[in-house]
């Protein structure tokens, strides 16, 4: 049960409606609809107008631009998403770990952006990569970091005009690259904590390195200073270095719920993917 129910068939529709209105966005409904849930079989009640936006299909393709700029419209599933080459491993793994399979073919990149929750699992990859949100509304589109867009839990800077209509990741390459989530069990699992990261030589030195963490405080954790404490280091001043640098990221971690928790799990993994990588193993991805 809704105060009021609209069904657009375009974007321009979507829009409109969203301006004269102030309607919610919903597609797949994977957040909302357990959010304004009454209980086990009773359909949820929204406490405002909803837009349903899951018929335009304007908003669900995946391409590469020719610079290598990879666009994600936001009403890709995350089935589509895990599948699709186009899109840089860590945000294909952090997909294909979401949920069970009837989530993750419902559920929409969009969506899972706009809820906001620091649990939610494409944010953290994602802004390791530095993308871009796009944001539409009647009259134009805006584009911003999408570490700038999400303030805090549940909170993002969406304009009451505007429909999230796509994510752009920038090209990027790496030597290396790591992802993990840690969740109460293997498959079907809300994260207790997630990371990714990446780092890139060049003439024997770290030219690139970032790092995100999930679930570690009320939004996604980057800490760029941390990160620019290894980079132009080579071998040797790289592992001098790394306590330094997992105790700067360990500060930059929530100090609430379960603290030392997420503080040691971290800097295992960190630890882990930054010591990997210097040893240089087989693969590119490191597990």
């Amino acid at each position: 049960m809704v105060e009021r129910c609209y069904v657009a068939a375009s974007l321009d529709e979507a829009l409109k409606i969203r301006k004269e209105t102030g309607a919610h966005v919903l597609a797949g409904g994977t957040d909302l609809m357990v959010q304004f849930r009454q209980g086990t079989g009773i359909s949820p009640v929204f406490p405002f107008p909803v837009v349903i936006i899951s018929s335009v299909r304007e908003l669900d393709d995946i391409t590469a631009g020719d610079d290598g700029t990879v666009t994600i419209g936001a009403l890709a599933v995350p089935a589509r998403i895990a599948e699709s080459q186009l899109v840089p491993y860590p945000v294909r793994a952090a997909a294909a770990r979401m949920g069970a399979p009837a989530l993750r073919n419902s559920a929409t990149i969009g969506g899972n952006i706009g809820n906001a929750s620091p649990k939610g699992d494409l944010p953290q990859p994602l802004i390791m990569l530095d993308a871009r949100v796009v944001l539409t509304s009647l009259d134009g589109e805006r584009e911003m970091l999408l570490d700038d867009f999400i303030l805090g839990s549940k909170k993002t800077a969406l304009r009451d005009d505007e429909i999230i209509s796509a994510v752009r990741i920038p090209p990027v390459s790496w030597s290396y690259v790591f992802y993990r989530k840690i969740g109460t069990r293997r498959a079907n699992a809300i994260s207790k904590l997630s990371l990714s990261a990446l780092m890139r030589f060049e003439d024997g030195r770290i030219a690139d390195f970032r790092a995100a963490s999930g679930a570690s405080g009320p939004k996604v954790i980057r800490s760029r200073e941390a990160e620019n404490m290894l980079k132009g280091l080579d071998d040797a001043e790289a592992r001098a270095e790394l306590p330094a640098f997992l105790d700067a990221w360990n500060e930059a971690l929530s100090p609430h719920a379960m603290p030392q928790y997420r503080r040691n799990t971290t800097r295992r993994m960190l630890e882990h993917f930054i010591t990997s990588a210097l040893e240089h193993p087989q693969s590119e991805i490191i597990v």
